[in-house]
């Protein structure tokens, strides 16, 4: 879909949402912060936004995607974004298109991509490539089981699964 074509009445065009999350980047830079900035808009037209904060905050969670969603989960008060859409300064991280997908946002737009953050430094092909490669290519933190019994190893589902006061998502 054309980034131009999804303005509502009297909403701002994505290529405006999108200028207003570069600039968010932009400004973050000048305050100790990661120059990534990003915007949810909610179904119904609500607005949070968010910024890098890596290095100011100590978390290496705190990119301004993640942030963004966390300010409309809690501005909304759930954890279904379902209908939203996020804008952000740069294309998103592999944990923060993971964070997208978790939280069900609809669509993302983003204005740089991952080899214009790679020119600034900001190199992630070594996670893509964890991802999406071979086994091989996950040589940097291997990830496996380690056995238990077959009961203590599935036991927080089972509890999950029994519990009726559960909240599904």
């Amino acid at each position: 879909m054309d980034a131009g074509a999804e303005a509502g009445a009297g909403r701002p065009t994505p290529a405006a949402y999108l200028a207003r999350a570069v600039a968010l980047a932009t400004d973050n830079v000048r305050n100790a912060g990661g120059p990534f900035g990003a915007i949810v808009v909610s179904a119904d037209g609500q607005v949070f936004e968010g910024v890098n904060r890596v290095t100011a905050n100590l978390d290496p969670s705190a990119h301004a995607e993640v942030t963004a969603i966390r300010n409309a989960c809690q501005g909304l008060g759930t954890f279904d974004l379902t209908g939203a859409t996020l804008y952000t300064s740069c294309e998103p991280c592999p944990m923060c298109l993971a964070t997208s997908l978790w939280a069900r946002i609809d669509r993302v737009y983003f204005a740089a991509d991952r080899n214009d953050a790679a020119a600034a430094g900001f190199d992630d092909a070594v996670f893509y490539k964890y991802f999406e490669g071979t086994p091989a290519d996950r040589e940097i933190m291997p990830v496996g089981p380690v056995e238990l019994d077959p009961v203590e190893r599935v036991s927080p589902f089972t509890e999950w699964s029994a519990n009726t006061a559960r909240i599904d998502y």
